[in-house]
């Protein structure tokens, strides 16, 4: 038996943030699934994932050499590639942000020519050759003025090999139909690319803009055919959080070393291929932390699978964020509670760790699609599974003039024009509610906590 505390201290001592804000991350941190290695091929141009499933965090760490390195010869094609972002969350010289696009619009100018003129400034760059670059108007402009320059820069021979990564597309406008039109750009753009030897692309995009209309232009096929996903199995978010403990600092990294075992190579430790899979060992491990039981005994449920089933959305998916989150927060609340327990992580502590990823969630949905908030807030206290007709009631008592009436400052509800109905689909397609078979309504708990609704037997919403 390993000392509990000591245990909660390494684990609140370990990198488990996942949110980087555009910069590069840590040493140690990078952990790749099978499914994110060919994601992050060059030959995978469009690449969807859900929120906090690493689309920012891939960006940020494929502009690192030394973070690439560590992920061995599973992407050796990327060495010497020189890779820039075309667009990010974080605003930058080497691309316009939020505000210029709005002007460049409103001046008539086309989202396939504002791209074209992003990837031409780098390639002009890299090939030093002057080109008009005072703002992103002029840069646009001498491409529709000088269609044979911009051709003969385009066709130079090139000495190096690049890759053009685009993420946070969300960010380029507040309004659905205009983001569609700039994405649909974007796209298009990356198919005019793929014309140029050496030269490459790759799309981040969130799964509701995927589904949207953005494919529908001439030959979207051969992009949609290098369409790859990050996806989490449950092995794989165990295996995060076990490279992420192993990385802790000092002492506390030798400790958790010790349980969950490592392997040091060139300077950085990684774990062997038996942490990474769901098998004995790596169930073993995560015991040592959490115990056997999310109770008293078998009838609680396993914390192995416990604890993901809890944070997954409306689709089965969780991410990293939300289980990462959950587990620093259980350390801590164990810490303060359950000074005394056995393991390191204790089940009530667990619990409270679901609310706090929750919590996390809810605001970043909010922050996505400020709308979500007004309508499941009002669904306070309400218990699910329940039936259409209760989330009707709470809507048009909230909203007597209907969804049309739902204030947004930025990409409002989508089908808001079909009604209630409308509003339920969009809701159930963010994987923020589902419709079991015999017509109730349900709400995975890593949103009903959050947003303060009941379950019988389920997780309480925090008081």
């Amino acid at each position: 038996m390993f000392d509990s505390a000591a245990i909660r201290r390494a684990i609140l001592a370990a990198p488990l943030e996942t949110s980087n804000h555009g910069e590069s991350p840590q040493l140690g941190t990078l952990y790749a699934p099978l499914s994110h290695l060919k994601a992050l091929r060059l030959d995978a141009q469009v690449v969807v994932g859900g929120r906090g499933v690493g689309k920012s965090f891939w960006t940020a760490a494929l502009q690192s050499n030394e973070l690439r390195a560590t992920l061995g010869t599973s992407l050796r094609e990327l060495d010497g590639v020189v890779i820039r972002v075309g667009f990010a969350s974080k605003d930058s010289p080497e691309y316009p942000n939020t505000d210029a696009f709005a002007n460049l619009l409103a001046g008539g100018f086309h989202p396939y020519d504002i791209w074209r003129a992003v990837i031409l400034r780098w390639v002009a760059e890299l090939s030093e050759f002057p080109i008009p670059s005072q703002t992103w108007q002029n840069t646009v402009e001498w491409l529709k003025q000088q269609p044979e320059a911009a051709v003969a820069l385009m066709a130079r021979n090139r000495s190096w090999r690049g890759l053009i990564v685009f993420d946070a597309l969300d960010r380029t406008s507040a309004d659905w139909q205009q983001m569609d039109e700039i994405v649909r750009g974007l796209l298009r753009t990356v198919l005019w690319l793929k014309s140029h030897p050496g030269l490459h692309a790759k799309v981040f995009l969130r799964e509701d803009q995927a589904e949207r209309t953005v494919f529908n232009f001439p030959d979207a096929s051969k992009l949609l055919a290098t369409k790859a996903e990050l996806v989490w199995a449950r092995h794989d978010l165990h295996g995060l959080l076990w490279q992420r403990l192993i990385s802790a600092p000092g002492d506390q990294g030798d400790l958790m070393r010790g349980i969950g075992l490592a392997e040091l190579r060139d300077g950085q430790w990684y774990l062997p291929e038996e942490m990474k899979r769901e098998t004995d060992l790596q169930k073993q491990a995560f015991e040592e932390l959490a115990g056997p039981w999310m109770g008293r005994d078998r009838r609680r449920g396993v914390p192995y699978t416990w604890a993901i089933g809890h944070l997954a959305d409306g689709r089965g998916q969780t991410s990293p964020r939300s289980f990462l989150a959950a587990i620093h927060q259980a350390a801590d609340d164990s810490l303060e509670r359950y000074p005394q327990h056995d393991f390191a992580l204790h089940f009530e502590s667990i619990k409270r760790g679901i609310q706090k990823a929750s919590e996390i969630r809810v605001a970043e949905v909010a922050e996505d699609y400020p709308w979500v908030k007004d309508v499941l807030g009002v669904l306070k206290g309400l218990n699910v599974p329940c039936a259409y007709d209760d989330l009707l009631a709470r809507w048009d008592e909230k909203f007597p003039h209907g969804p049309s009436s739902i204030h947004s400052d930025r990409l409002p509800a989508q089908h808001a024009d079909r009604g209630w109905d409308g509003i339920r689909d969009d809701l159930q397609r963010l994987g923020l509610i589902e419709t079991k078979k015999d017509g109730r309504i349900d709400m995975p708990d890593l949103y009903r906590v959050g947003f303060g609704l009941g379950r019988k037997g389920g997780v309480a919403p925090k008081s």
